[in-house]
């Protein structure tokens, strides 16, 4: 019978302080990494010895969490966030991967992350697939957002389909543009944590940064913008032609959605899936997809989308 497989990592014991947020309060950030991994820890002053398949993983992941508690406490967030990395193929992000913005470095984490970063860097038109909690938004903007500082572009189109409101947006207080807003409200978060709440209000104010419905996009060009069309799962398959046959010279764009995700009516096929299968092959094009494995919100929400998943066949419809 073979022996559990076996790691330990060594801190030595000067500074208590930083081993004790490693560990966490009850040691709750050891507890977390031995149910998520599935290991056993034992920790005699700064050495840590590990027990089980994922031992080697498991010192890794401390490693990770010592190296943080130098500069920073150490949250459950970011116990989850080393787990996720651990098992995520991912090689370690350095400086260079980063994404810059106003408010410091935003990092890939994990392989599909990074995979995304450098597509939407590299491509013109950018696919990013996947379910909730995946970053596909949020790291898009950031992209956005980089470009707009280096110049490279002129200007931020961020748009989004309303088709959860339906005929509803009728009874909603306000303009066409404030009925929309509480759709395009995931984009609007991102920008104001990279770029400041008063300089977003400023850009928006120039038409610097456009944040639109899908349909004001109809009979346009936009040249020299970094547009990206959020919740594209929810495009009607001439929405989706249409909003990307928008892209004009020196512009980049990127979609994103999740196909298992489409709120459309039942007989409408959604514009996201038929323009994956459309446009597969085709130069200039890069599709990165995500899994639950992505997932980078509560460890509940992975095992949600996991269990979802299951339920459901590979291309998502029952």
């Amino acid at each position: 019978m073979n022996a559990a497989p076996e790691s330990s990592v060594d801190f030595g014991a000067e500074d208590n302080a930083r081993l004790a947020a490693v560990c966490g309060p009850f040691d709750e950030n050891l507890h977390q990494i031995e149910n998520r991994l599935g290991v056993e820890i034992r920790r005699r002053s700064g050495r840590f010895s590990l027990r089980g398949a994922n031992a080697a993983a498991g010192a890794a992941v401390l490693r990770q969490l010592y190296e943080r508690a130098g500069g920073q406490p150490v949250s459950p967030e970011d116990v989850h966030l080393a787990i996720q990395e651990g098992g995520m193929g991912a090689r370690p992000a350095d400086d260079a991967d980063a994404v810059e913005t106003l408010r410091g470095l935003i990092r890939g984490r994990g392989g599909n992350q990074q995979q995304y970063l450098h597509a939407i860097r590299s491509h013109d038109l950018t696919f990013g697939i996947g379910p909730a909690g995946t970053g596909k938004t949020y790291l898009a903007v950031a992209c956005a957002v980089e470009a707009m500082q280096r110049e490279s572009v002129r200007r931020l189109v961020l748009v989004r389909p309303a088709v959860e409101a339906g005929e509803r947006l009728g009874f909603l207080p306000g303009d066409l543009s404030q009925k929309v807003d509480p759709y395009l409200r995931p984009m609007y978060d991102a920008l104001y944590e990279m770029i400041g709440f008063d300089r977003v209000a400023r850009l928006i104010e120039r038409n610097v940064i456009e944040v639109a419905p899908l349909a004001f996009m109809r009979g346009r060009t936009l040249n020299e913008a970094f547009i990206i069309l959020d919740e594209a799962q929810n495009t009607t398959v001439e929405q989706i032609k249409m909003f990307l046959t928008r892209i004009g010279f020196g512009s980049r764009a990127v979609v994103t959605g999740d196909v298992t995700q489409t709120d459309l009516p039942a007989h409408r096929q959604s514009g996201l899936r038929h323009a994956l299968e459309v446009l597969a092959g085709v130069k200039g094009i890069a599709v990165t997809r995500f899994t639950a494995k992505d997932v980078v919100r509560h460890p509940l929400v992975q095992r949600i989308v996991e269990a979802y998943e299951r339920d459901s066949p590979p291309d998502g419809n029952k």
